[in-house]
């Protein structure tokens, strides 16, 4: 009998047959939905974050906003779908409706806090894999942040310093300890690779101060 061959977890029709085949760097429909839904809302929140108390200005940020949002949280969670995906699991995104609608809400109260989603890890991974999945997320905006502030020092673009900050903020936020953040987890498995990380965060943050 012909086996359907499944590449989402998504799409994998729990508790019938089906063939597991080593998943590649892809994306479902479902997927690709979510990762533009939520980067539509952050975009906007940040946008209205970045115009207050002038909201009626909001559009002006939209550019800026956009590339922010691409650059940090896009290429956070596609960190985390490479990794998980590299030690052989079914790793896709998927958004928290709640988390979006309450950074929308919070944005106008001129700050942003948000919980947009995550990338789902379908699998049971060791300590070791579940740090390093973990880890590329936050290593990606420290990768980016310091492009970004190359590209200032050289052109002396705001935007770019701008774009390295937000992009550090989020690996700075994303490596504390505590709850479902990345910090927690490669606190648990790794240490010193935790206090290096979270050390060269904290360089990155008073360099863009």
């Amino acid at each position: 009998m012909d086996r359907k061959i499944y590449y989402s977890f998504h799409e994998i029709p729990f508790g019938r047959d089906y063939f597991y085949l080593k998943p590649k760097l892809r994306f479902s429909r479902e997927e690709i939905k979510e990762l533009l839904i939520s980067i539509i809302v952050l975009t906007i929140a940040f946008s209205i974050v970045t115009s207050f108390p002038y909201y009626s200005s909001f559009y002006l940020f939209i550019p800026i906003s956009f590339l922010a949002v691409i650059t940090a949280f896009a290429c956070h969670e596609i960190a985390h779908k490479y990794m998980g995906i590299k030690y052989g699991y079914w790793s896709e995104y998927r958004m928290f409706p709640q988390g979006l609608l309450f950074a929308l809400l919070l944005s106008f109260a001129g700050f942003l806090f948000a919980a947009p989603g995550a990338v789902m890890i379908y699998g049971m991974p060791s300590l070791e894999e579940s740090g390093k999945i973990s880890a590329a997320g936050p290593t990606a905006n420290i990768g980016v942040a310091i492009l970004f502030l190359i590209i200032f020092e050289l052109t002396n673009l705001q935007i770019a310093r701008a774009i390295a900050f937000v992009n550090i903020f989020l690996a700075f936020f994303n490596l504390l300890p505590f709850g479902p953040l990345d910090g927690r987890k490669i606190f648990a498995w790794n240490l010193q690779v935790w206090v290096a990380m979270l050390i060269i965060s904290l360089l990155l943050l008073l360099i863009v101060f």
